[in-house]
């Protein structure tokens, strides 16, 4: 038999067998070459029928590890039975284990006895089981009866036990093959009464009870006078539990009450005791009594009963209770912190505070004083007297309280515990008690959202109530020292929350701001903040000559994050008074080179701008959050092994929402769904997205200038128009890709700044989820980002004047139906008369003249039936005609046809100094 990989497709049924160690698990699928034939009942068309299947047939012993062990993308059916597998494995590290024979009399193992917990566990394992997972028939029936779910599941459980219990050393520490043996073993006569005997002990008759008393002594204040123990004897019976007799009054009691015990009950009495005594000695001391009723118990046995002797009597079916009013509780160690002596804090707590660990004992729900720590923790002795009642004292609790009585934590650690309520300590979680300059802190960043703040006077805005609440909660965080994520989605102004954050600290003299962000997105910040706070200095540091003298206390620096690796020194001589990484999945790389430059920049404040904080794994969440608020989640290999794999692997809800807790108040999310953000909404938000030439773009723009506005100056009339015209595209191509205006296939990544920033936009809005029509007025166009997304392996289809009206058709209702994401449509051909609502994003990779047209394209998405926002991105090359086109069309946009009119035959009647200045390269 061979292990056959777990993968998509592939699909499971356990195939139970006598013994049940000889079960295997079947599976089929994609990939899956067949070692036997099984017969399963599948759907076949519209009816289930008996179906032989080509199947691996995977012996347990080799297939539990693999189902354990099962990630990635799984079939529901193998999902299915790997929880299945683990629950079974879970129940048998419990102890939930009985011997059985088979109906072959061969000795086996199952699961049990169930409580009600597990067998609850056990029905919603059940439910959750596809068809296919349990999809094998009954054999010997005419008519198709399945197993039912429960039936293989208890199958799989028992059969997991037989093979889990069987070790090579089982048959040495057994004495003998049967129960031991890998090899199947006849149970035997013996064997057999002894099962009937257990089975018959747990259905019915009587159990052992004993039952612990305390005698106080008469005079409290004699030191030698101390406490007496008794174990006092008592059977339960096994028809009513409820029912408890003392031994003393057993022969005394009603008929009714004996009927209940059993006819045997005298003889299961001495049989118990005789189990009991040889789990645990004391007992024996019983049987030399003719009517065992009561023993008494020394100190020592007390606590050998209550360390060793309690868990032994459970195996051999004694019972033992303790008076509930004997312990005085549970004993528990609470973690705390304190200032550390030497620590540098100032009057509140930062991230930067030394806190020195102590441990607080609690008895029950009161705290015991230093004295009576002391006084445990010298006794050594597991029981101890202790404000008139007994306290259990954990020797293991008690070393551990003391091994780390000289730690030391870090504000970042402290502060993460006080989150979460918990400290890890050598792998055991504790409860953790915040101490008051924390506590502060806590209220503050719970409340920081919630704090009215004014937006800054300088502004040339009005803020949505939900964009001053993420101002607030910014100020609030970057003012108390700590980081801060802000997730919003795309489209509810991560770029102008900044930019009001700028301002509310500019007053405070917090020092200058550095702004990390794509190539593609410096035009963008730059006209940002020249729109809403055209009073701040901005500069970039990127390109040519670029230098950071003398930054302004106000300023505001942008950079890329190409130049952070390169130029990484010199930044980090500014004083900084915070730092902003836009599009922080940049950096969700830890081991990255950009990620390792950003954390060497020091600065009071740092700030994550991003929609996506988490695109595929947990590390690129911890990546973005140990920049912004260093240490908070630990190092990046512990929380690998204690947070990023529960959680990934195993699904961990308790770690699942530890991790929230933790990050909750450090990250805030706010989606276009939210209820109290949409309504605030525009129906369809736009957006200029300015972006750079490659060196290549701007040598083929100069050149084509050059060479057209000398042969216009000596055109006119329809040559000049022409002229004009030739020149316009061929600039507008040249602002696409080289490629389109070269009319070559060759390599399109890296050729072009309006291509880079479209595929970081495009990334962007696939990982959230949505659709997205690309429009262009240029077929070519459209074919090389078709080819280049292929190269991606990204699927899109592509709408042009040359599809047949049947293409068009179909490819409109696969993207209605979601079935691809993308959709690339030339301007004349999918302008109008197509209803697209399944897009939540429209993208205008170049500009057509008129807004009207480019306005009837977006309306195929932003139209009648849609209910979500829509988003409209507009890329304008920087510094070219684009750019200054798109100054005309944004002042003109809203009169009709006046000056622009119809197309771009106004440009052709401009002089030729006028298109000299509309067409050169450079700022506006």
């Amino acid at each position: 038999m061979r292990v056959v990989e777990f993968g998509t497709g592939t699909q499971a049924t356990f195939v139970p067998s006598d013994p049940p160690r000889d079960g295997v698990l079947a599976l089929w699928g994609d990939g899956v070459a067949g070692d036997t034939a099984i017969e399963l009942v599948l759907p076949v068309g519209k009816v289930f029928r008996r179906t032989k299947v080509d199947a691996a047939l995977v012996p347990l012993s080799r297939a539990i590890p693999r189902l354990l062990t099962a990630e990635g993308e799984l079939s529901p059916a193998i999902a299915a039975w790997s929880a299945v597998a683990e629950a079974g494995v879970n129940l048998i590290a419990r102890g939930r284990l009985l011997p059985a024979a088979s109906p072959g009399g061969v000795d086996s193992w199952r699961v049990g006895p169930l409580d009600v917990a597990d067998e609850e566990m056990l029905r919603g394992l059940a439910a959750a089981l596809p068809p296919e997972a349990h999809a094998l028939p009954l054999s010997g029936l005419k008519r198709i009866r399945l197993h039912s779910p429960e039936s293989l599941i208890r199958a799989l459980w028992d059969a997991t036990a037989d093979v889990l219990v069987r070790t090579p050393a089982a048959s040495v520490a057994a004495g003998g093959p049967a129960f031991a043996a890998a090899q199947p073993t006849l149970v035997g006569p013996d064997g057999a009464a002894w099962l009937a005997e257990l089975s018959a002990r747990q259905a019915q008759g009587a159990h052992l009870v004993l039952r612990m008393e305390v005698h106080e002594p008469e005079d409290p204040t004699v030191p030698e006078d101390e406490p007496t123990f008794e174990a006092v004897l008592a059977v339960r019976s096994a028809a009513d539990p409820s029912l408890i007799v003392e031994a003393a009054t057993l022969w005394d009691a009603p008929e009714a009450v004996l009927e209940r015990m059993g006819e045997q009950v005298e003889t299961q009495l001495l049989l118990g005791l005789r189990r009991g005594a040889r789990a645990w000695a004391p007992l024996g001391r019983m049987l030399r009594s003719a009517a065992p009723t009561g023993l008494a118990l020394d100190y020592d046995e007390v606590v050998d009963l209550l360390t060793h002797g309690d868990a032994a009597l459970g195996g051999a079916g004694i019972e033992v209770q303790w008076p509930k009013d004997l312990f005085a509780g549970e004993l528990k160690a609470k973690a705390s912190a304190t200032q550390a002596p030497g620590s540098v804090t100032g009057p509140e707590f930062t991230l930067k505070s030394l806190l020195r660990f102590r441990w607080r004992m609690s008895l029950g729900d009161e705290d015991l004083t230093d004295a009576e720590v002391t006084a445990l923790a010298e006794a050594k002795r597991p029981l101890v007297r202790l404000r008139g009642k007994w306290v259990k004292v954990d020797a293991r609790l008690i070393a551990k309280v003391r091994a780390h009585r000289a730690k030391k934590l870090s504000g970042a650690e402290a502060l993460a515990a006080a989150l979460t309520g918990e400290l890890e300590l050598d792998g055991e979680k504790v409860e953790f008690t915040a101490p008051s300059a924390l506590t502060g802190l806590l209220r503050r960043i719970r409340d920081s959202a919630a704090e009215p703040i004014e937006q800054p006077a300088e502004l040339r805005a009005t803020l949505r109530p939900y964009q001053k609440a993420g101002l607030a909660w910014l100020a609030t965080m970057t003012g108390l020292g700590l980081g801060a994520c802000l997730a919003d989605d795309m489209g509810l102004g991560k770029t102008i929350q900044l930019i009001s954050l700028h301002l509310h600290r500019r007053p405070r003299g917090e020092g200058p701001t550095l702004v990390l962000c794509p190539t593609s997105l410096l035009g963008n910040w730059e006209r940002e903040f020249a729109r809403f706070a055209p009073d701040i200095p901005v500069r970039r540091f990127h390109g040519g000559g670029r230098h950071l003298d003398e930054v302004a206390p106000d300023e505001v620096v942008l950079a890329t994050y190409g130049v952070l690796r390169r130029d990484r020194e010199a930044l980090s001589e500014v004083d900084w008074g915070m730092i902003a990484a836009d599009e922080a999945q940049h950096v969700k790389n830890p081991l990255s080179a950009t990620a390792k430059e950003l954390r060497k920049i020091p600065a009071a404040a740092k700030v994550a701008l991003t929609g996506t904080p988490m695109e595929n794994r947990l590390t690129e969440l911890w990546s973005i959050i140990d920049w912004t608020t260093p240490g908070l989640l630990g190092s990046l290999d512990g929380f690998r092994r204690k947070v990023a794999r529960p959680i990934e692997r195993d699904r961990d809800v308790a770690a699942t929402e530890r991790l929230a807790t933790t990050v909750r108040p450090f990250l805030l999310r706010r989606k276009k769904t939210d209820p109290d953000i949409a309504p605030e909404l525009p129906r369809k938000t736009e957006t200029d997205r300015f972006v750079p030439l490659t060196a290549e773009q701007t040598t083929l723009y100069e050149a084509v200038v050059r060479e057209n506005l000398a042969m216009i100056r000596e055109l006119d009339g329809v040559a000049r128009r022409g002229q004009v015209l030739k020149l316009l595209t061929e600039l507008k191509q040249i602002c696409n890709h080289p490629a389109q205006y070269l009319k070559e296939p060759g390599v399109l990544h890296g050729r072009s700044g309006k291509l880079a920033a479209f595929e970081e936009l495009l990334d962007v809005i696939l990982d959230e989820g949505d659709s997205v029509l690309v429009f262009s007025q240029y077929v070519q166009l459209c074919r090389l980002l078709e080819k280049r997304l292929a190269e991606r392996g990204l699927p899109t289809m592509l709408l042009s004047g040359s599809s047949t009206p049947k293409a068009r058709e179909d490819m409109v209702a696969r993207f209605q139906a979601g079935e691809v994401p993308v959709f690339l449509l030339s301007l004349k051909a999918g302008g109008v008369g197509l209803n697209l609502t399944k897009a939540t994003h429209v993208i205008h990779y170049d500009r057509w003249w008129n807004p009207a047209v480019e306005d009837q394209a977006t309306d195929r998405a932003y139209r009648i039936g849609q209910d979500r926002p829509v988003q409209v991105h507009r890329l304008i090359a920087e510094g070219t005609l684009e750019e200054r086109i798109a100054k005309v069309l944004e002042t003109k946009r809203g009169l009709a046809d006046a000056v622009i009119g119809a197309g771009e035959d106004w440009i052709t009647e401009l002089s030729d100094d006028e298109l000299a200045d509309l067409v050169r390269l450079g700022g506006t």
